[in-house]
């Protein structure tokens, strides 16, 4: 068990180090990144529902109470890539991104309680977009290049009681923290010097979570589970250094500094109001599940000079409506290993919550995915599939159309037994 607890505490720091990966929407340039969904590849192959649900051999993240469901030590990674089709009304194009997305860990404590902790990735920043200024013949004159990498990430620990009257009760806090960096290079005709302008960015904050299930047993060996999870209110602060300075005018990327002309160093405030997750749905143990979920969540608040400076976005309420589910023909079948994969679609409708130019953005995709069996053990290989739509193409904003590719590998083993005197 030790070697086991060992290998699990370096995969977790190797992680630390490459958790940040860049992501390809222009639309990861608005306040600290595009937010990701912190959800299982489970939960997010079945229409992203996952508030309602627990399990004594995976984990949802979604809601802390699930912890205390857990029997099993059950340790997850997860990566993805992501294929998205770009088109501005004039012009498409295509980019593709693959990374780490979450690594996580969760513990039974006896027969009714949980512990979880684990890595995940939170927001992720990464474009690079050129803007063109033509004279009256339509020549080039001048080419602003805007270029974003980095983001945030989150680290978390979380605890679920399971009472014996079909209450859970949970409460997860987590650290995030990551850094960004956003710059703009002005070139211009026939002029010697190009000028630069970035901001390297330092987040972090902390975050709180609480979260109830309820499962009640119905006829003909249904259940009833319902689920609530709410992230309290809190801020992030954001430290920034500002500085413009010239380079060469030409195209190459490596750039030498040739003088200064402005520095700077300021202070933000993020501020994110209470989210909360209501869902629910029935089923039967092990066979299929079928459910309902409601996120919303008031708009978030920025503070501070760089912000404030800030007029083509605003911030508005976000919500999203998910239907999911999922189906296993025979849990216990021996002789038949199709059987024994578990079957999962879902569809998921969001407002994000962000209007650029007075254009609202919705993003609405269908999802469906398999639970791979590993043997005749609990484990099991997930893979999720994501077909969905982001933006608009028009007001001189960008639509997206993206295929996601989700994979993740669920370890499940018990880890500490009673020896057995002879």
């Amino acid at each position: 068990m030790s070697k086991k607890i060992f290998a699990v505490i370096a995969i977790f720091c190797g992680m630390m180090g490459i958790a940040q990966k860049n992501n390809s929407s222009p639309y990861s340039y608005f306040g600290i990144g595009d937010p990701l969904t912190l959800k299982s590849v489970e939960e997010m192959s079945m229409g992203r529902i996952g508030v309602a649900n627990d399990s004594p051999f995976q984990l949802s993240l979604t809601n802390p109470a699930s912890y205390g469901s857990l029997l099993y030590t059950t340790y997850v990674f997860s990566g993805g890539n992501k294929m998205t089709n770009f088109e501005d009304g004039n012009d498409t194009q295509t980019s593709s991104h693959a990374g780490f997305t979450y690594l996580a860990l969760g513990i039974p404590l006896g027969e009714n309680q949980g512990l979880a902790f684990g890595l995940q990735l939170n927001t992720s920043v990464g474009y690079s977009l050129l803007s063109y200024s033509l004279d009256d013949e339509e020549n080039i004159i001048q080419v602003d290049e805007f270029q974003g990498s980095g983001g945030t990430n989150r680290v978390f620990l979380g605890y679920g009681y399971k009472f014996p009257f079909g209450l859970s009760l949970g409460a997860e806090t987590a650290y995030i923290f990551g850094s960004l960096e956003n710059s703009i290079r002005n070139r211009r005709l026939g002029i010697q010097l190009a000028t630069k302008y970035r901001v390297d960015s330092w987040v972090d904050g902390f975050e709180f979570k609480t979260g109830a299930q309820y499962t009640a047993p119905l006829a003909n060996e249904l259940k009833l589970k319902l689920g609530v999870s709410a992230v309290l209110g809190n801020d992030l602060t954001e430290d920034s250094d500002e500085v413009l300075y010239s380079i060469n005018n030409t195209p190459s990327n490596n750039e030498i500094i040739i003088d200064t002309l402005y520095t700077n160093n300021y202070r933000s405030t993020i501020t994110f109001p209470l989210k909360t997750v209501l869902g629910g749905g029935v089923g039967k143990e092990n066979v299929w599940f079928a459910g309902v979920e409601y996120e919303f969540m008031d708009a978030i608040s920025l503070e501070g000079d760089y912000y404030e400076q800030q007029t083509v976005y605003q911030y508005t309420e976000s919500s999203r409506l998910s239907l999911g589910g999922s189906f296993i023909p025979n849990f216990n079948a021996i002789s038949n290993y199709w059987q024994r994969i578990e079957y999962r679609a879902g569809f998921s409708y969001k407002k994000l919550g962000l209007t650029i130019t007075d254009t609202a953005l919705n993003d609405y995709g269908i999802t469906f995915g398999v639970g791979l069996p590993v043997g005749f053990q609990l484990s099991r290989v997930n893979l999720g599939f994501e077909l969905g739509t982001r933006g608009e193409n028009r007001d001189n904003l960008v639509k997206e159309n993206y295929f996601n590719f989700r994979l993740s590998l669920s370890l499940s083993d018990k880890w500490f037994r009673k020896r057995e005197l002879y």
